[in-house]
């Protein structure tokens, strides 16, 4: 890639449609985000800038990276929008727990006179879900039929589901499902039993299961293989700091030092130990929250990159509660955008909160 971009710099290159295609499509990943700002560099100064599918596929490979900053500038300096274009944006939204900012998009869209049609409506139900918004869900796909003349389908209903389930009203999404003008599907189960397994709601999970194995058998899960036992693995977490491109990677230490760590007092920051599974005592456990990798790899991006740039951590498990609401707080002391993926979702801090709303 490094290579490429530099050919094209030269003018040894100049690339065609296709061939910004494949270079976008490439950047999917966080660890590229800087080459996909480059190529976006020659892309607006090219013949193909007004190309709406070139900017749709920059949009969202700049949402894969969690650079929803970069993501909302094409879409606002795009030359031509389509519809597909909002539902794009309003997607990518969703998808990085920005509801918020989807549904504002919505009323943009209104505004300007674009009609909505029925796709509008399940990026509409995808914001809602994201910033738990149940009433303004309800309120919008009662409009479909009332003031847009669109029939909702079974899966507006089952993006209505997702609402309430998101929101943790599980039982509420129960009711919802036993109202449906209609004998609910498969999906509209499988659905139901996706967000119970999300809660851990064992029972709703295995009832829901039930009920669409009942329906369609081929949805029954490979039957799980028993692992060998090997030594113990231990992950590690790669993240890459904006400004400096530079890769480093933090392992979980093997055993804990207690002589080289000291007392950490952070403002308004209790020490949840709940998450800490090692059979140790309570210092020791509040010890052992402190070696967590994103901490570590947040700890010496600030001390690396320049002050109020964004840090973006990438990790390969899932961030514990306690280092979510450690993160909180530092966006707050520190006054940064904090943007954390780990294997669930993206998670942006910004002033002592969370895009997902504390869901995670």
């Amino acid at each position: 890639m490094k290579d490429v971009l530099y050919y094209i710099n030269q003018g040894y290159v100049r690339p065609d449609a296709a061939t910004f295609s494949d270079l976008i499509t490439f950047c999917a990943d966080p660890k590229q985000l800087e080459d996909l700002r480059k190529i976006q560099d020659f892309f607006v100064r090219s013949q193909f800038r007004s190309d709406i599918e070139l900017n749709h596929k920059l949009i969202e490979m700049f949402a894969k990276c969690g650079s929803m900053s970069d993501a909302r500038r094409v879409f606002d300096r795009m030359p031509n929008r389509n519809i597909d274009s909002w539902h794009l944006m309003m997607y990518v939204c969703a998808a990085n727990n920005q509801g918020d900012d989807g549904l504002q998009l919505f009323e943009q869209m209104r505004k300007l006179g674009i009609q909505p049609n029925s796709e509008t409506f399940l990026a509409v139900l995808a914001s809602c879900a994201s910033s738990e918004a149940i009433e303004e869900g309800l309120i919008h796909l009662d409009s479909m039929s009332k003031e847009y003349g669109i029939t909702p389908g079974v899966e507006h209903y089952i993006g209505m589901i997702e609402v309430l389930g998101k929101s943790g009203h599980l039982n509420e999404a129960v009711e919802y499902i036993d109202k449906l003008p209609f004998e609910p599907p498969a999906d509209v189960w499988e659905c139901l039993m996706n967000l119970a397994r999300s809660h851990g709601i064992v029972e709703l999970e295995d009832w829901a299961e039930e009920i669409l194995l009942s329906m369609d058998p081929s949805k029954a899960p490979a039957k799980k293989k028993v692992p060998t036992p090997k030594a113990v693995r231990r992950f590690g977490i790669n993240h890459m700091l904006d400004g400096k491109n530079k890769l480093v990677e933090y392992r979980i230490p093997q055993s804990i030092d207690r002589s080289i760590i000291p007392k950490v007092k952070e403002r308004g920051y209790v020490p949840d130990t709940r998450y800490v599974l090692h059979d140790i005592d309570q210092e020791a456990k509040e010890q052992a929250l402190m070696y967590h990798s994103e901490r570590l790899a947040i700890a010496y991006g600030l001390i690396s990159t320049p002050a109020r740039t964004p840090l973006r951590i990438i990790k390969n498990l899932r961030v514990c509660g306690d280092c979510h609401n450690a993160i909180k707080i530092m966006s707050k002391i520190v006054g940064r955008e904090l943007i954390v993926r780990d294997n669930k979702r993206f998670h942006h801090f910004k002033d002592g909160k969370c895009s997902c709303g504390d869901y995670w």
